[in-house]
């Protein structure tokens, strides 16, 4: 059984920055292509960003390039996104996720493994 839970999330102002953490059980977490989606009330979820299982490659949205950064700890079993100048437009739920196939995909579908999911709200 594979678990996934997310924290960090909160309420910031606009300009401001928030970490995000997602902790996973199991002994396959090195193995994992590891994701973030995020999803805004009626609107469909969407990806955020990706890194490949060794940490060597990662892939952002347009919508994030150049404020967040994906990473992971693979000794902690952890992977985090770190979101800075963040805009109203941030405002979501995020999911972390993982894709045991060992790539990384772009679309939710392909994720094998969700977490429930953290709040950020950002006010402008």
């Amino acid at each position: 059984q594979v678990q996934l839970v997310e924290s960090g999330g909160g309420s910031v102002q606009a300009g401001g920055s928030l970490r995000l953490s997602c902790a996973t059980s199991g002994r396959a977490f090195s193995t994992y292509a590891m994701a973030w989606f995020r999803q805004a009330p009626g609107k469909a979820r969407e990806f955020v960003a990706a890194i490949r299982r060794s940490g060597g490659s990662s892939y952002y949205a347009d919508s994030v390039k150049g404020r967040f950064t994906i990473s992971r700890d693979n000794a902690r079993n952890t992977a985090y996104l770190q979101m800075n100048s963040l805009k109203p437009e941030d405002t979501a739920v995020y999911y972390c996720a993982a894709d045991d196939e060992g790539g990384v995909p772009l679309s939710a579908y392909d994720y094998d493994y969700w977490g429930q999911g953290t709040q950020v709200t950002v006010s402008s």
